[in-house]
């Protein structure tokens, strides 16, 4: 995803396709008058709507379902704080849901963490009980 669509428009031709993603092979590809698939063609221009304020983004196609999923989930979370604080500009609305999203993140990575800790110690104390098990019999 990217809000800067201009950059891959402007550069030439031949930057554009050092770094594009090559089009399969099909059998019409040898003919002159096949059209070739250039990045722009792969990207579309979505206005999505945050907390009530229209952003324009450029998308890789396949990748829209998960930009709309992620926009509202934002969305949901920056209309919950406005509630909230209903007094916040639009910018500090958006910093403070940021700061929050980051902070949910953070904690469920710690959370992963704690958990694969609490797995190698689980595993750990079963290898044991097993050996004592094996020793007694």
């Amino acid at each position: 995803m990217t809000d800067d669509h201009t950059n891959a428009a402007n550069k030439s031709p031949k930057q554009a396709g050092s770094n594009a993603s090559k089009a399969p092979a099909s059998p019409n590809s040898a003919s002159a008058a096949s059209k070739p698939v250039t990045p722009e063609s792969q990207v579309k221009k979505i206005d999505i709507v945050i907390a009530g304020v229209t952003y324009p983004i450029y998308c890789p196609i396949h990748e829209q379902e998960e930009l709309l999923s992620a926009v509202s989930y934002i969305n949901n979370y920056a209309l919950d704080l406005r509630r909230e604080a209903p007094s916040l500009s639009q910018e500090n609305l958006l910093v403070l849901c940021c700061l929050n999203l980051y902070e949910k993140i953070h904690a469920n990575q710690r959370s992963e963490e704690d958990r694969l800790q609490q797995d190698k110690q689980s595993e750990a104390l079963l290898n044991k009980i097993m050996k004592d098990a094996q020793s007694i019999l």
